[in-house]
């Protein structure tokens, strides 16, 4: 109760005395402290600030709620090297997503560290003046996919339900809520919201070896079993499936190069940059564009 808040009968006694615009600030301050007590008890979300870019869904102790992303990451579509297919999609889906057309939820899968999360940013940071806003939901999160989608439905901004490196065990309770808001489920597609997601797996989830044993010829033709049925089910449900693959050495070293100029830290016409490039991919056993701008990053500390 409100009264059981404010106990100290001697502050409004010292309240009398104030003048009256004093005693009205104080009240309101107080009852606007109390509505947000009372909403973070009740566990209810208070409204978002709507007037950010980005956003991150929480769900804990005090409810579900947008938590406002105060400096989202910004990322130029020409900083993406080497990705010129997968780029060209991106763009022309959400395009047709902003002007109120028709367009396809995306996952994107490949090898780690290709550039497929920061696609996903690129085109938000493309769209942003066009009124597209990015929310990130966590795997954990994506039980709550149903209540996000409602409400986001009667806004008039485009959003963009961002999920990084998602993949599921056969157990996760994530695995069925997006299932449903992927045209699974009786209430029809909001208009202004699209899922965007990255995964490693082509499938979302783990593949075992017994499952592909688990096949039967009817006609003449190969069946896959239920086990593959169910995996693929998911996957099959984001319109458009865009694939990255490991980088060539020419690739990585363009993509060097690149980063190389953007921080002022050389070149790999040296040989000795060039050389070294190769020795930072080669300790991590990968060419990746991630790989790429890390090294320049060290380049640039490094003769700062």
């Amino acid at each position: 109760p409100r009264s059981t808040l404010f106990p100290y009968t001697t502050l409004f006694r010292s309240l009398v005395h104030q003048p009256m615009n004093e005693t009205d600030n104080f009240f309101a301050r107080a009852n606007r402290l109390l509505d947000r007590w009372e909403a973070a008890l009740e566990g209810r979300a208070n409204t978002p600030d709507w007037t950010y870019d980005a956003y991150r869904w929480r769900h804990d102790r005090l409810g579900t709620r947008l938590v406002p992303v105060k400096k989202p990451h910004r990322v130029d579509l020409d900083d993406l090297l080497c990705m010129h297919r997968q780029k060209a999609e991106m763009v022309r889906n959400t395009e047709q997503f902003v002007r109120g057309r028709p367009a396809n939820n995306a996952l994107l899968w490949g090898a780690r560290g290709t550039g497929k999360s920061t696609l996903i940013k690129a085109v938000f940071n493309h769209y942003v003046d066009q009124g597209l806003r990015l929310i990130e939901v966590e795997k954990d999160h994506l039980v709550d996919l149903v209540e996000i989608v409602e409400a986001l439905d009667s806004r008039r901004e485009r959003f963009l339900l961002y999920c990084d490196d998602l993949s599921f065990e056969a157990d996760d309770a994530g695995y069925k809520s997006l299932k449903a808001v992927l045209e699974g489920s009786i209430s029809s597609p909001a208009d202004n919201v699209l899922i965007y997601a990255s995964s490693n797996r082509r499938h979302l989830m783990p593949e075992m070896k017994a499952e592909n044993q688990d096949v039967h010829i009817v006609d003449g033709e190969i069946h896959p079993g239920e086990a593959i049925e169910e995996k693929v089910s998911l996957s099959e449900r984001f319109g458009l499936w865009l694939s990255f693959y490991p980088y060539s050495q020419d690739d990585y070293l363009a993509i060097v190069e690149h980063w190389l100029g953007r921080l002022n830290a050389g070149s790999c016409n040296d040989e000795q940059t060039r050389l070294a490039a190769l020795r930072w991919a080669g300790q991590r056993g990968s060419r990746s564009g991630r790989v790429a701008r890390q090294f320049a990053v060290d380049q640039a500390g490094r003769h700062a």
